[in-house]
């Protein structure tokens, strides 16, 4: 199998640049007691340790609906589709306030961000998602992620909060995921169920062969099985994140996993910055975009492409599409994903970015192509 056990190959997650945690409904949530308000308390902790050492953190969470249907007095069983998304409406906003008060005591500001898959696939919406998490992360906000579940229904349906974890930790280029589940790893085989099973301390590449090991959900409350948290993980390492599955019942389940505690490592096909500019390089532009010489030097020494050096724009595209960057002699000089439309670019080119409040009529976004959205 494709695995490693030498502990100096297993990612260190205090050393993380930037840290995506995914939580569990059976995690947050008790039938009886419903909110598992300390330990809630103690994760909030390792937050706050975490960002103590430099880490910035995002927060992708389960739990509204099976919140939702405790108030309502929902059965524990399958719900349709309606009932479903009634109780998510009304747990959404328990589950915001509760992340809320337990991260204020630190000092720490929280937002709540509601997304969909759908969101991550549209290069329109990756691109204003990725701006709203950049901005929230450069301001110090922790967000609080979770699946739109209100108008989400084939999320509701299919619920994987562990894929959407992941498409999160590739938008905004995170270095590591960690998906706190009920189990403390990637067996071989059910652990529940078979007692012969082993855990892989690291998964170097994920085979053909890990992919049949997968099992279905264990706990009543969770939805994403071992078969969705190894999608994650694919979907994570191709971005460059490694990611781990470990328990999470435990009180400080982060700190807990720094020190040592037993899980399951994925690693990462190289880092996320050099995995995101493989991705747009294999783009197929959609337009191009002609600079002049002073564009091309700022290029070069990374910076991020104005409006004021593009002397032409050519093709039709729209808003996040991929197009090609041409030198002053009509020759590639690089791939990104532009912030306007063809129509607005045209309209832009040539000007300064203070002006394009006043040729749009709405102040738009300073560069025309961001360096993070380049490949070169």
């Amino acid at each position: 199998m494709a695995t490693l056990t030498r502990a100096a190959a297993r990612p260190d997650l205090a050393t993380a640049r930037r840290l995506v945690v995914k939580i569990g409904s059976a995690l947050l949530v008790d039938r009886t007691h419903g909110l598992k308000t300390g330990w809630l308390h103690a994760l909030a902790r390792d937050v706050a340790w975490l960002r103590g050492q430099g880490t910035q953190v995002i927060l992708v969470s389960s739990g509204s609906i099976a919140l939702g249907r405790g108030v309502l007095g929902l059965p524990w069983t399958a719900l349709p589709l309606e009932q479903s998304q009634a109780a998510a409406a009304v747990g959404q906003i328990r589950l915001a306030r509760a992340y809320e008060e337990s991260l204020a005591p630190h000092g720490v500001t929280t937002a709540q961000v509601l997304v969909t898959l759908e969101d991550t696939a549209d290069r329109r919406r990756y691109l204003n998602s990725r701006a709203t998490m950049e901005t929230l992360l450069g301001l110090g906000v922790v967000p609080i992620v979770n699946e739109n579940d209100t108008v989400a229904t084939d999320e509701i349906r299919f619920g994987d909060n562990d894929r959407l974890a992941a498409q999160i930790a590739v938008t905004v280029g995170a270095d590591q995921l960690v998906l706190l589940s009920d189990v403390d790893g990637f067996y071989s085989a059910n652990p529940k169920e078979d007692p012969t099973a082993s855990r892989f301390d690291l998964v170097e590449r994920i085979t053909p062969e890990i992919e049949a090991m997968a099992g279905d959900p264990v706990s009543g409350l969770s939805k994403g099985g071992m078969k969705t948290k190894l999608m994650a993980a694919r979907t994570a390492v191709q971005g460059g994140c490694a990611m781990a599955i470990t328990e999470g019942s435990v009180l400080r389940p982060l700190s807990a996993l720094a020190g040592g505690a037993a899980c399951t490592w994925f690693l990462p096909e190289g880092d996320p910055q050099t995995a995101r500019k493989r991705w747009i390089a294999a783009m197929k532009p959609k337009g191009e975009v002609r600079v002049d010489a002073g564009a091309v030097t700022a290029l070069m020494q990374g910076k991020s492409l104005l409006p004021a050096g593009v002397t032409r724009v050519t093709g039709r595209f729209g808003r996040g599409e991929p197009v090609a960057v041409l030198d002053p002699a009509g020759a590639e000089l690089a791939k990104g994903l532009i912030r306007y439309t063809s129509d607005e670019a045209r309209a832009i080119a040539g000007h300064r970015s203070g002006e394009i409040e006043a040729i749009l009529g709405y102040p738009g976004r300073a560069a025309l192509i961001h360096r993070d959205d380049m490949a070169l």
